[in-house]
């Protein structure tokens, strides 16, 4: 038997790259469960994800803010969400280095509106309810060259941004320990995969390999990753949603580290295959920036709980997710003209500009 069974989701941030790629999924998958879709619709959310399902009867969408109250309790009051799925977040590491105080706001007292909502509606209901939160890697900090976070490993952020899910994490413990909420969380190591933005490695060094225009890596290329395709990642959401264990949390990771100068090359190799050019071309692209400051050393997940506990195991390898993902951007060209505009374009100049003249 299922430990939950949802009949009307609250999926935040469903606009972006992660919550996207899970609505897709399970839209069509439960047909008798409604779904609404809650996204701000900032720079990283984007509707043109969703045409798939943006008709289907079991699917609205409400543009809004995650930290108004207001709207949070208006939208629980009219759907009578058994459930929330949190994905909204601001998420990139270097753009919380530049404003730390966005990210505190959507992640921390973000997280927390949804969490006061969710106790409010629920305490006493007798239903069976979930709130869902989906988080990170990086709240463990850093690893040296060997062993692998685990459900167990303590919580040592060092960006801005970690810090800030490190806080969400803890408040959503505090109120399942508190208050009894039912809760559950992940924490998932690097994502890749169809529709991320582009300031994220994978889809920004295919788009400048394609361009023919330097791919800016930083320090040497030697920090490691385990790299998780999306769609892996939703399918493991799905199961912790149904299937996991009340209060608990699940680390998901894709069992495919690697260095983040093995990932630009392979990227390299895999767009200069797709457009029919010389061995070599794209890789001679490689510039070397000078490091982001507090820039991790290596994260690297053991997904053995998941595994054993729910029966996960992720379907692509390094290579067949890398080589699906080119294939897509290549196959999207439409997609990442509408979501390149100036303010992409600024950001990249403001955060790479400077940087991409410094050889190491």
């Amino acid at each position: 038997m299922p430990q939950h069974t949802p009949t009307s989701v609250l999926v935040t941030g469903g606009a972006g790259f992660i919550g996207s790629n899970f609505l897709l999924r399970v839209v069509p998958r439960y047909p008798g469960v409604r779904f609404v879709n809650l996204d701000l619709l900032t720079y990283a959310g984007n509707l043109r994800n969703l045409t798939a399902i943006e008709d289907a009867p079991n699917y609205a969408f409400v543009q809004g803010d995650i930290a108004d109250g207001d709207l949070v309790h208006r939208l629980f009051d009219e759907h009578g969400f058994s459930t929330v799925v949190h994905f909204a977040a601001e998420s990139h590491v270097d753009r919380s280095i530049l404003d730390p105080l966005a990210f505190v706001r959507t992640n921390v007292l973000g997280t927390a509106t949804l969490l006061d909502a969710a106790r409010r509606h629920w305490t006493g209901a007798g239903r069976d309810v979930r709130f869902y939160h989906v988080s990170t890697d990086e709240v463990f900090g850093t690893l040296g060259d060997t062993g692998a976070f685990d459900e167990t490993t303590p919580y040592d952020p060092h960006s801005p941004y970690s810090a800030s899910k490190a806080g969400s994490d803890h408040l959503v413990r505090a109120y399942h320990d508190t208050f009894g909420l039912p809760v559950v969380i992940s924490n998932c190591s690097n994502n890749y995969g169809p529709f991320q933005f582009p300031e994220k490695l994978v889809p920004l060094m295919i788009v400048k390999a394609v361009a023919g225009e330097p791919m800016p890596v930083y320090g040497q290329g030697a920090n490691t990753r385990d790299w998780l395709h999306v769609e892996d990642h939703a399918e493991a959401i799905d199961r912790i949603l149904h299937d996991g264990r009340d209060g608990e949390t699940y680390c998901v990771g894709g069992r495919a580290e690697a260095r983040n100068i093995e990932v630009v090359e392979t990227l390299a190799d895999l767009v200069d295959e797709a457009l029919g050019r010389a061995p070599g071309t794209a890789r001679g692209l490689i510039t070397f920036v000078t490091d982001r400051p507090g820039h991790d050393w290596r994260y690297a997940i053991d997904p053995g709980k998941l595994e054993r506990e729910l029966g996960w195991t992720p379907a692509h390898s390094f290579e067949s997710g890398m080589r699906a993902t080119v294939r897509w951007y290549l196959d999207h060209e439409d997609w990442l003209a509408a979501v390149m505009d100036q303010s992409y374009r600024d950001y990249y100049d403001t955060q790479y500009g400077a940087r991409a003249a410094v050889e190491e």
